[in-house]
């Protein structure tokens, strides 16, 4: 058990740590091919989808199903529960949403500043703040999602790694540039990339490493609803920004159907 948790917790770590790539990006002064950057995005918001609705979602239902307080025969009860938890899930993304709105930035970089520019270095530290606190629940996903499930789990970590790149570049770009300093951008950009292990962290200190059926019930379902939320709100409009053409939905059905190839095979 105590090896499965490392396995999950790592993996965890390693798509938050995706989030520096982003910084690298701007320090390199390098720029995305927007069609490829379309495409990565929707094959990430298509991989989450899938993999939330098909796998999670049943997980969730499958949990609650062997909980010792419903019935073997009632099928409709754990399905109802799980829907729940769903939308329970939706309903706490969009009230942190309410609280710290998640920027969207653009990945253009804006020409070099003369000096320091403090209202260019505020906005990348609300950025950092905003985005910190959005993937304390991706890192509770990817880590829960793992624990139960490798395969689940790193395609999900897989998916959100891609989404965590452009977040990077949107923290580390202002800041960069405001300061010309690449340690301070390396460190807000570091801080949110930490803040995926940390919400497993929590996580796993609050819930544990083996939960009863009923708290993976409420866990699976709400993690399917925030990964939904998160991929038709964030990565999908991000996607169609950069397209120039079809790569939006050519990256989201390819995607799904990858994630529901490797599935299949690693069943």
């Amino acid at each position: 058990m105590e090896q499965t948790i490392i396995i999950a917790f790592a993996v965890t770590v390693l798509a938050g740590l995706a989030t520096l790539i982003g910084w690298l990006a701007v320090i390199r002064g390098t720029t995305a091919n927007p069609r490829l950057l379309s495409f990565g995005l929707a094959f990430a918001a298509g991989a989450m989808v899938y993999v939330s609705l098909v796998e999670i979602f049943v997980k969730s239902q499958e949990s609650f199903m062997s909980a010792l307080w419903f019935s073997g025969s009632d099928e409709q009860s754990p399905y109802a529960m799980a829907t729940l938890m769903l939308f329970a899930g939706v309903a706490v993304v969009i009230m942190l949403d309410r609280l710290v709105p998640n920027p969207h930035g653009k990945l253009e970089q804006p020409g070099r500043s003369q000096g320091p520019d403090p209202f260019l270095a505020r906005a990348g530290l609300i950025a950092a703040a905003a985005i910190t606190a959005h993937n304390i629940p991706e890192g509770l996903a990817t880590f829960y999602s793992t624990l139960d499930d490798p395969t689940v789990g790193s395609s999900l970590a897989i998916a959100i790694a891609i989404h965590n790149i452009p977040e990077g570049v949107t923290i580390a770009l202002p800041i960069f540039y405001a300061t010309g300093s690449k340690t301070k951008a390396f460190i807000w950009t570091l801080v949110s990339a930490l803040a995926e292990p940390i919400g497993a962290l929590l996580g796993y200190f609050i819930l544990g490493g083996n939960p009863d059926a009923m708290t993976y019930g409420v866990l699976f379902g709400m993690i399917a609803g925030v990964m939904v939320f998160l991929s038709l709100d964030e990565l999908l409009p991000m996607a169609k920004r950069y397209a120039k053409g079809h790569e939006t939905v050519y990256g989201m059905v390819f995607g799904m159907a990858l994630l529901a190839s490797s599935l299949v095979l690693f069943k």
